[in-house]
């Protein structure tokens, strides 16, 4: 007979490997938007990868991305296998002061998953049609149009649309927007009616834009962009020249062993090479931008420089 000691010795040892036998993509919003798609392709991306263990799903919303931030280093410093996505509206936020004084040394950047761009967007069924008709009717009247935003004043989705308004001669402090968490929570307040604008993301369009559904009015990209979305002009092409780029990736804790750190950078990397990747990635409503490690580190470094300098023209930072 095995003594209850040994028993309980086994147990703990079980428990413990199959608590390390997955990893956890970390998504610091709730379902549905764009945060959400990026770990998904992650999880379908590294599926059986060497040095990457299958990855569950975890949201953890608040503060557009501070609780999770918070709640990283202060408590998580050093899963191994935990990754936590982020957009360049993180990078925003971390600019601006809105994740305390964190700054980007405080974490290890893994890895960019590809590029986004803004975008503005009501229902199949609005009046507006075009940009002009939505500027047309803001100009009118500034208030009478609700907009929603991921996050408040100063985030990328108000910016976006702040910047949008101010080409067109709009004071952005007389518009209306509705501060929510993710995506996801402004395109279902938009379908119910709550809001009726949505400033977003090209990959949140993908999800949910199609035939009776969402009308994209502008893509805020240099110029069109080929899959779904092709026929969508870009703000430019309307008279705002307004352009909004953003990355998305994935960061781990500031306590994870360079080791680790290292496994998952080389995970990504063998990923990011492949044709099936590009695919996915596409699928996603992304485009190619693939950067992983020290290199990413830098890139961070200097996005959070620029846009501190572009919150400047709005008072936004803290």
């Amino acid at each position: 007979m095995t003594p209850p000691r040994t028993l309980l010795a086994f147990a703990l040892a079980t428990s413990f490997t199959l608590a390390h036998a997955s990893g956890v993509c970390l998504i610091p919003s709730k379902p549905g938007g764009a945060m959400d798609m990026a770990c998904k392709l992650v999880q379908t991306g590294l599926k059986d990868a060497p040095g990457a263990p299958p990855l569950t799903l975890a949201y953890l919303p608040g503060g557009i991305g501070a609780v999770a931030w918070h709640t990283m280093v202060s408590q998580r410093r050093a899963e191994p296998d935990t990754l936590v996505t982020f957009s360049g509206g993180s990078l925003l936020n971390l600019a601006q002061g809105k994740f305390g004084k964190a700054t980007p040394a405080d974490v290890r950047w893994v890895a960019a998953l590809g590029a986004d761009y803004g975008m503005i967007a009501v229902r199949a069924d609005s009046p507006y049609k075009t940009l002009a008709d939505l500027l047309k009717a803001l100009k009118r009247d500034p208030s009478g149009v609700l907009i929603g935003v991921s996050g408040t004043v100063g985030s990328q989705d108000w910016l976006k649309m702040a910047l949008v308004a101010r080409h067109a001669g709009i004071d952005p402090k007389a518009l209306r927007f509705v501060a929510l968490e993710g995506g996801g929570e402004s395109f279902t307040a938009m379908h119910a009616n709550y809001v009726q604008v949505v400033s977003g993301d090209v990959s949140e369009a993908h999800i949910y834009a199609g035939p009776g559904k969402v009308r994209v009015l502008a893509v805020l990209a240099e110029q069109r962009l080929p899959g779904k979305l092709a026929t969508v002009p870009t703000a430019r092409e309307q008279g705002i020249d307004v352009v909004w780029p953003l990355i998305r990736g994935v960061w781990m804790g500031p306590g994870v062993a360079d080791a680790d750190y290292q496994r998952w950078v080389a995970a990504f990397a063998r990923m990011e090479a492949t044709p099936e990747y590009a695919r996915l990635r596409a699928e996603a409503g992304m485009y190619p931008f693939s950067m992983t490690g020290a290199a990413l580190t830098a890139y961070v470094n200097q996005a959070v420089a620029d846009y501190k300098k572009q919150a400047q023209q709005f008072n936004l930072l803290r």
